[in-house]
């Protein structure tokens, strides 16, 4: 069965069990990106009315064209690290506005940074104008070489501020500690997502912005070579975008989610060597595999605990890899690899 997004965007709203944003005013930082784009196709459908920001320096327009005609949706090309205020009245601040592959961070540091910070303090300053909650998409890269696996909320950290991944780990922790100093100091309703892989349709697989599934994917379509870091014995956690989507629009619209951090991911561990395989099982890719010099500071293994997921928000990842994949590779199939 070939991929359909309207399909995709139905079994959100089935799996979101009857939470609803009809009618609401949300503002979608880094709305025309991957997940943001996800996001403000499941808010529109729902009929929500929706501000898509973006400066396109990583998103796509061709990833919200589709709905740039409907009446509740709204586009706006801007930098978030620039002030910007909205008259609309708005009831939720999802700020998504990041660069995020490993790729940019050696080109975009600067941008990485005031996106997580600079950008962050310019939501929290519409969200706390218009007194509406706020959902800060945060990142496992918070625990760096995480020394406790599964991880959960409460690690620390084991993160190289330094080093070349500094620029992302440093400027989502620090931007979680605004979300939390604007909750205390003004009240705000603040909830912060730490996002582990996700992958699946609109990710990029072009250039510095390409992670592994969609790097792997396209590799294998195209007959070259996949590129492997390390031996492949690294572990990822991979989240079909779906699930992802469902999770984070529960923790957004839950009143008892209120001041919480989670861990929105899959605690299934995948080796990226055996990851690589399914991908050329599922293409039937005569691609070889090659092998790379590790990245510095590339964590050895990513797994969440999301106990925390499962008692507050009723959440937990239901695709499987090997479906994801499936998903994903039909949707690099529908647009020419």
């Amino acid at each position: 069965m070939a991929w359909d997004n309207k399909r995709e965007i139905e079994k959100i709203n089935r799996d979101l069990g009857g939470i609803s944003f009809q009618g609401q005013g949300i503002l979608v930082t880094g709305g025309a990106g991957f997940l943001g784009s996800w996001i403000c196709d499941v808010l529109v459908a729902q009929g929500a009315k929706v501000i898509c920001l973006d400066n396109l320096a990583s998103g796509l327009q061709s990833n919200i064209s589709h709905l740039l005609d409907s009446g509740r949706f709204r586009f706006v090309e801007h930098d978030i690290s620039d002030p910007i205020s909205f008259e609309d009245r708005l009831d939720l601040v999802i700020h998504m506005a990041s660069r995020a592959s490993p790729f940019e961070f050696e080109h975009y540091p600067i941008e990485i940074l005031k996106a997580n910070t600079t950008g962050l303090m310019v939501s929290l300053e519409i969200a706390k104008k218009h007194k509406a909650r706020i959902l800060y998409t945060s990142t496992s890269e918070t625990y760096g070489n995480p020394q406790v696996v599964p991880t959960p909320e409460s690690y620390y950290g084991n993160v190289n501020a330094i080093g070349p991944r500094g620029c992302y780990d440093e400027a989502k922790r620090c931007g979680e500690a605004y979300v939390v100093a604007y909750r205390k100091q003004y009240g705000l309703d603040t909830r912060i997502a730490r996002i582990f892989n996700t992958y699946g349709p609109r990710i990029r697989s072009d250039g510095i912005y390409a992670r592994a599934i969609p790097r792997f994917i396209d590799q294998a379509l195209s007959g070259r070579p996949i590129t492997v870091f390390g031996d492949g014995t690294q572990t990822r956690s991979f989240t079909y975008i779906t699930d992802q989507i469902e999770g984070l629009l529960k923790l957004a619209a839950l009143d008892e989610a209120q001041g919480s951090v989670v861990n929105i991911g899959n605690d299934k561990e995948t080796r990226i060597i055996d990851m690589a395989k399914m991908v050329l099982d599922i293409t039937g890719s005569a691609s070889g595999i090659t092998y790379h010099p590790l990245p510095e500071d590339d964590p050895l293994r990513r797994r969440p605990d999301i106990s925390r997921a499962r008692t507050l928000l009723g959440w937990e990842p239901k695709v499987t890899l090997q479906d994801g994949l499936r998903h994903t590779v039909e949707w690099f199939g529908s647009r020419g690899g």
